[in-house]
């Protein structure tokens, strides 16, 4: 395993940036995230029926972009990591790849539907790891540390 770059980054800042960046998210997909209503054909009623369509897939989609591009392009940071101070990269210190980028962010993702749960044990793995590492960075073999 290694021994993990200096600088590791702090608990507490690592936490604000992802506030932010989650903030930001919503922001940016609150045009989504609402229910709109389409009509169709009913053929056993002969009439024109609404139901409700919910855009959550498209802002799930733009989260997960938004957090794979920038770790992968942006020098391993996010607009909150920015800000913060932080950036993640490799276990040995290497600035991470596309790869492993999208590994991070689909991880993240899938323990995100783990309703509750999920985001829970992922986060809080943190609390307990000596490396400071959630669920989805063991999973892409990177650490974030100070920029």
């Amino acid at each position: 395993m290694g021994l993990p770059p200096p600088g590791l980054a702090g608990r507490w800042r690592r936490l604000f940036a992802g506030v932010l960046d989650w903030l930001i998210i919503n922001v940016a997909t609150a045009p989504f995230n609402w229910t709109g209503f389409e009509y169709a054909w009913n053929e056993s009623r002969g009439g024109w029926e609404r139901y409700p369509v919910e855009h959550t897939f498209l802002a799930g989609l733009v989260a997960f972009l938004y957090f794979w591009l920038l770790h992968a392009f942006w020098n391993g940071q996010t607009l909150g990591k920015k800000l913060f101070g932080l950036r993640v990269v490799s276990e040995y210190g290497g600035r991470i790849g596309v790869g492993q980028a999208a590994v991070r962010q689909a991880v993240f993702t899938v323990l995100g539907w783990l309703c509750c749960v999920g985001p829970l044990v992922d986060l809080g793995w943190i609390l307990f790891d000596p490396r400071k590492q959630a669920v989805h960075d063991k999973a892409a073999r990177t650490v974030v540390v100070n920029a």
